[in-house]
């Protein structure tokens, strides 16, 4: 589980890391004072239980919550106040709990035991990547649809490099080999990119891709994918490699007879 602490009073924060620190051992536990920090970090990463401060500036607990609903609609979010005047807007938000000032540890674990989203929802991620037998991108359990039916084919890419950074020229490399204009084949690739976004943008999956210069990765925490799952836990995964991978994709030939070979030493 991972724990996002927001309070701009560093004395109350480092109260509040002190206790959930004490409660939560096996979570991981990260602590910000500026909200908005803390907003960039959790479009790259996974949260499944916050508690937000209300009175915040820059960026109210209530704002920010919205932001990070919109993120993971299952996170459970706590917040703390020094009155119930925002208790309306976090009910609106459906709100996991509502503590008031002073946090004590008796406070946060009756909130603790009421969770509104259980553990299993903790572990939920919006979008699965199917790579055994054919190449399908799903969130909310449904198939994604791209503009261009190449766009599915850069995020196939991305999952098959397991979140490494990948160049546009392999990208190009991949999609097109050696075919056409190398000029026309970036412009092409720019509009792939926008697509990309634009569709990402209006599911809400805002960190999904990490973009630098030049290259792209998935975000391998923020997606559940069968090969990832697959390569982790081997026998213990609930995903089994039966020789079918990314069927669509010519590219991925190498990778596969990795796979092969990995399939071949566990059945040893």
């Amino acid at each position: 589980m991972r724990v996002l602490l927001v309070e701009t009073d560093k004395k109350d924060l480092d109260k509040l890391l002190k206790l959930t620190t004490k409660l939560l051992p096996k979570a991981e536990i990260l602590s910000y004072d500026d909200p908005l920090n803390a907003l960039a970090m959790a479009r790259t990463n996974e949260i499944d239980l916050s508690f937000i401060d209300t009175n915040m500036p820059d960026l109210n607990g209530i704002e920010l919550g919205t932001y990070l609903k919109e993120l993971n609609p299952f996170m459970n979010i706590i917040f703390i106040s020094d009155s119930t005047k925002y208790g309306f807007e976090a009910m609106q938000l459906h709100a996991s709990g509502y503590m008031l000032h002073p946090v004590t540890e008796g406070k946060i674990q009756g909130e603790l035991a009421e969770l509104r989203y259980a553990e299993k929802y903790n572990a939920h991620k919006r979008v699965f990547a199917q790579t055994f037998g054919n190449f399908e991108l799903f969130v909310d359990g449904k198939p994604v649809e791209f503009k261009y039916s190449r766009t599915k084919e850069i995020v196939a890419i991305l999952i098959n490099n397991k979140g490494a950074q990948t160049t546009n020229g392999e990208i190009i490399a991949n999609l097109w080999e050696d075919d056409g204009d190398p000029a026309k084949k970036q412009s092409y690739l720019s509009n792939l990119r926008q697509d990309l976004q634009n569709t990402f943008t209006k599911l809400k999956l805002e960190g999904i891709i990490l973009k630098q210069r030049g290259s792209m990765a998935i975000a391998k925490d923020r997606i559940e994918c069968d090969l990832f799952d697959w390569l982790e836990k081997k026998e213990a995964s609930q995903y089994k490699y039966m020789g079918d991978y990314m069927n669509q994709y010519g590219w991925c030939e190498f990778f596969h007879a990795e796979l092969d070979e990995i399939s071949y030493a566990m059945e040893e």
